[in-house]
C-alpha cells in the first residue's frame, strides 16, 4: 500500500499563513497577529512559526520589521516576486509584457464573458469617463485598472487573472500618473469601449486589435518619458 507522505509541519503552517493572507483575513499593509497568538492558533513551536514566516518573507508576501512586527506586503507569492523583480526593468519592458497579457486576456474574454461581467465592465468604464472629465486622476487610475483587471478575470483563465492582478502596482503605479500630465488622452475608446464591444460581440480578433492599439498609444508616452 502506498501511503502519501505527510506534509512537513513548517509547510502546513506556511500554507495556513498564505491562506489567511490571500483570503483577505490579513489585508495588505496590516500587521499580522503577534507570535504568541499565532503559536496558540496553529499549536506549533516558536521555531516552526518563525520558519514559516521566514519562507513567506523571502517570497515577498510578508515583511518582518524588527521591534515592530510582521506586515503583509502582497496577497500572493506571484505578486511578491513580480514586485521585487520589476524594479530591475524599464517602463518599456513592463509595457511589452502588458502586450502579451492584455491581448490574450481580451481574446479569451471575447469567447467566454457573460452578461453579468459585461455589465460590470460597462459600469467601470462609465466611472472611468466621469473621473477623467472632472479631473479626478486617482479615481481615473483606479477605474482604468479595475477595467483591465476585470477583462483578465472575464477571460475564464484563473492563472492569467492572478498573474495580471500581481502587476497592479507596476501597470498602474506613480509613473502612469506622471504621464497623464503630458497630453495623455484618458478617454480613448480603443482598448476600452471598443474592446468591450468586441468582447460582447464575441470577436477575439477585434478585441486583440483594440487592445494593441491602446497599448501602442501608451507605449508612445512611455518612450517619450
Amino acid at each position: 500500500m502506498n501511503i502519501p507522505p505527510r506534509t512537513p509541519l513548517v509547510q502546513q503552517v506556511t500554507d495556513a499563513l498564505r491562506r489567511a493572507i490571500s483570503s483577505g483575513e490579513w489585508p495588505v499593509g496590516a500587521r499580522i497577529p503577534a507570535e504568541p497568538a499565532l503559536i496558540e492558533r496553529f499549536a506549533v513551536s516558536r521555531g516552526t512559526l518563525r520558519e514559516a514566516i521566514k519562507a513567506l518573507s523571502h517570497a515577498g508576501m510578508l515583511q518582518v520589521r524588527r521591534g515592530d512586527g510582521t506586515y503583509v506586503r502582497t496577497r500572493s507569492e506571484i505578486e511578491g516576486a513580480i514586485g521585487q523583480a520589476y524594479q530591475r526593468h524599464s517602463d518599456q519592458d513592463v509595457m511589452q509584457v502588458r502586450f502579451a497579457l492584455d491581448a490574450q486576456a481580451a481574446r479569451l474574454a471575447a469567447g467566454v464573458a457573460g452578461e453579468a461581467e459585461l455589465e460590470q465592465l460597462r459600469a467601470i468604464l462609465a466611472e472611468r469617463r466621469r473621473a477623467w472629465e472632472v479631473e479626478d486622476i486617482e479615481g481615473w487610475i483606479d477605474a482604468d485598472w479595475n477595467f483591465h483587471l476585470g477583462v483578465a478575470r472575464a477571460s475564464g483563465n484563473a492563472l492569467l487573472a492572478e498573474l495580471y492582478a500581481s502587476f497592479g502596482d507596476v501597470f498602474h503605479g506613480s509613473k502612469l500618473a506622471q504621464r497623464l500630465y503630458r497630453g495623455f488622452d484618458g478617454c480613448r475608446a480603443a482598448g476600452h469601449e471598443e474592446l468591450l464591444e468586441a468582447i460582447a460581440a464575441a470577436d477575439p480578433e477585434a478585441a486583440d486589435r483594440s487592445t494593441v492599439s491602446n497599448l501602442l498609444y501608451c507605449l508612445s508616452f512611455t518612450e517619450a518619458g
